[in-house]
């Protein structure tokens, strides 16, 4: 592992419910729930859930997008959250998102160089003679034509607007890029093609990742290390390797019993976690999981699982792991 890059302790966003007759705050949706955890220089850190974990939510209340309710993020050694809004914009040139929705993230109104030269701008990293070389050359990059830069968005299919989107994170040299589902709108040969890209990408430009996902079979194929959250909280982080090989959590073990499997004559026994995931507003006690969890006990009702590491580089939150289902 390369040098420590991001280091997050116990971040917290939580969303005030507004009800009654003077709209007073009658709770908090606790869409990040104390996560901690350590990004190194040149890694690819993967992020999985279920929808509404609030993996999304974390990824942008590091780059305070959402500002966070409590906690820490330290970039560099520097924690971004005391930074004024003056600093936290040079900061910003360090920390790129990408976002799922390539169509929504791009101002309909801009042309493709409108678009990847007003980053430059802002941050001024080149002068009006030197911007156009540098979009052109960024678009070369990331796999599309520079005569495309006269463009505007609805004129490109969605593999396209993606790289489009890419390019515009990349184009102010950040050493940390927030992949936020960066290929979940898009068709499954596109998805290919784009994670390749992001792959070459992270080896050119020296980048670290976090990418959020879904889909386990993307997030094993280009994860170094892999987090799974489950209603705003750690359940287990470890190589991506181990946790595919084999997962402690029963949340975990869960998630990877559905993931297809290309051969038709191999079976795998799925798990089915019973009931819906919890409201966030809501979250049981002790372990958030207990509502589903197959392995329940009287403990998990009660007592919050210590986040613990129970092999080298290998965490999980859970007061039976060494259990198999």
């Amino acid at each position: 592992m390369g040098e420590l890059l991001l280091e997050i302790k116990d971040l917290k966003k939580h969303f005030p419910i507004h009800g009654g007759f003077f709209r007073g705050v009658s709770g908090n949706v606790r869409a990040v729930d104390g996560i901690s955890l350590q990004v190194y220089e040149g890694e690819t850190l993967g992020i999985v859930g279920e929808s509404g974990c609030g993996k999304s939510t974390l990824g942008r209340s590091i780059l305070r997008l959402l500002e966070p309710t409590d906690g820490s993020v330290r970039f560099k050694g520097q924690d971004i959250l005391k930074l004024s809004k003056s600093q936290m914009r040079t900061m910003r040139k360090e920390m790129q998102i990408v976002f799922q929705d390539p169509y929504a993230s791009l101002n309909p109104r801009y042309t493709i160089f409108q678009t990847l030269s007003e980053p430059l701008e802002v941050h001024g990293l080149a002068d009006a003679s030197t911007r156009k070389q540098q979009v052109h050359s960024i678009l070369q990059r990331v796999g599309l034509d520079p005569s495309y830069s006269s463009r505007f968005p609805h004129e490109f299919s969605g593999g396209q607007r993606q790289r489009i989107g890419i390019a515009r994170a990349l184009i102010v040299n950040p050493k940390l890029v927030i992949l936020d589902e960066p290929v979940a709108a898009l068709d499954v040969s596109i998805q290919s093609q784009i994670i390749n890209l992001l792959e070459d990408l992270q080896n050119d430009f020296q980048l670290t990742y976090i990418f959020i996902a879904h889909d386990l079979s993307v997030v094993k194929h280009i994860s170094d290390r892999v987090l799974v959250m489950y209603l705003g909280r750690m359940a287990e982080l470890a190589s991506s390797e181990e946790l595919f090989f084999n997962p402690l959590h029963p949340y975990t073990q869960a998630l990877l019993s559905a993931v297809p499997i290309p051969n038709p004559r191999m079976k795998r026994e799925r798990v089915i976690l019973q009931g819906d995931l919890p409201s966030p507003a809501k979250p049981p006690s002790g372990c958030v999981f207990h509502t589903r969890c197959p392995l329940v006990q009287d403990i998990c009702k009660h007592e919050v699982p210590v986040w613990t590491e129970v092999k080298p580089e290998h965490f999980v939150a859970c007061h039976f792991s060494s259990n198999s289902i």
